[in-house]
């Protein structure tokens, strides 16, 4: 009797599973994973597959052509004791002055004051301003070491055609002003990707919320405090961890200005990984400073979306 009550509650549920989940829907979720599974293999093959074989080369001593060497955290413990990888991590916090607050900020206010004007142009303009994202590193790199060029470049011979000779330096080759002029350039690289992503939550955000702080005396920053931020929390978000993520993984600028000079002025840990892994054969220690630049980014990025989600 059991049996069979058993029996009869088993073809009970799979019913109930099968009308639950119809043919059709699950012939189309099997579609679907199909789709994906391209794309989930090549992120495994190349990613995935790349940052394990990263973080296990860490452990060992190896110039990428001889045997390797079994090291433990000694690779680590040269990442943390050498004063010239603390201080390219360094140069790679200060760049996010630059690379990051400094373009959201104007971002904002730039899609603040595009959002409420209506003028001919407007589309060019922001075309303009969007245009450093449609280049490559190397080309923005080339076009600024000759804006930059102490003899030839265009800026030196405008700070001395408008009297102003003492103004003309050597951008790229003073100690003191090589790393704020990489991150000018960070900035101006930038602010055109923020400006477009806060411009388009701006477009989101009803209208009716500004009628309705304008009917109560709002002006422009209790509007901007009141309504525009709060619905922007979002794109800010986003925002701010593309371009934290680019302050601290820049590198191929760099490499075509300064090449981390004058001196280690301008070194960043991205630049250390080529150098060590291509240059020097301590592919050892190349990876060591990978992983932690990659667990930084992964601990600043998270802990970025966690504050913005605490906020909501």
């Amino acid at each position: 009797m059991s049996s069979t009550s058993s029996e009869a509650n088993a073809r009970t549920a799979t019913k109930a599973r099968a009308k639950a989940v119809p043919p059709g829907e699950a012939h189309s979720a099997r579609r679907a994973y199909l789709f994906l599974a391209p794309g989930v293999l090549l992120f495994v093959a190349v990613v995935l597959v790349s940052i394990i074989e990263t973080f296990w080369r860490s452990f060992y001593v190896w110039d990428g052509v001889t045997a390797a060497k079994w090291a433990g955290l000694a690779n680590y413990r040269h990442v943390v004791s050498d004063p010239a990888v603390r201080g390219a991590f360094f140069h790679s916090l200060y760049l996010i002055l630059y690379t990051c607050v400094i373009p959201v900020t104007l971002g904002l206010l730039l899609a603040v004051l595009l959002s409420r004007a209506r003028m001919r142009g407007l589309p060019v303009f922001r075309t303009l301003l969007f245009t450093p994202q449609v280049l490559s590193g190397i080309a923005i790199g080339i076009i600024w070491k000759w804006l930059y060029d102490p003899t030839a470049g265009p800026i030196n011979k405008t700070l001395i055609s408008v009297g102003l000779p003492g103004w003309a330096k050597p951008w790229l080759g003073d100690f003191s002003l090589a790393l704020p002029s990489i991150g000018v350039i960070g900035a101006w690289a930038t602010m055109g990707l923020c400006m477009v992503l806060l411009l388009a939550g701006i477009q989101k955000i009803p209208p009716s919320l500004y009628d309705a702080a304008r009917v109560d005396g709002a002006g422009f920053f209790a509007e901007l405090r009141a309504v525009t931020l709060p619905g922007l929390r979002n794109e800010l978000l986003v925002a701010i961890t593309l371009t934290l993520i680019i302050a601290l993984r820049i590198f191929d600028i760099i490499f075509v200005t300064t090449q981390g000079g004058p001196g280690d002025t301008t070194s960043v840990p991205s630049l250390l990984i080529y150098l060590d892994a291509f240059q020097y054969g301590v592919v050892g220690i190349a990876a060591a400073i990978a992983v932690v630049l990659g667990a930084i980014i992964m601990v600043l990025s998270v802990t970025i979306n966690r504050i913005g989600e605490r906020g909501r």
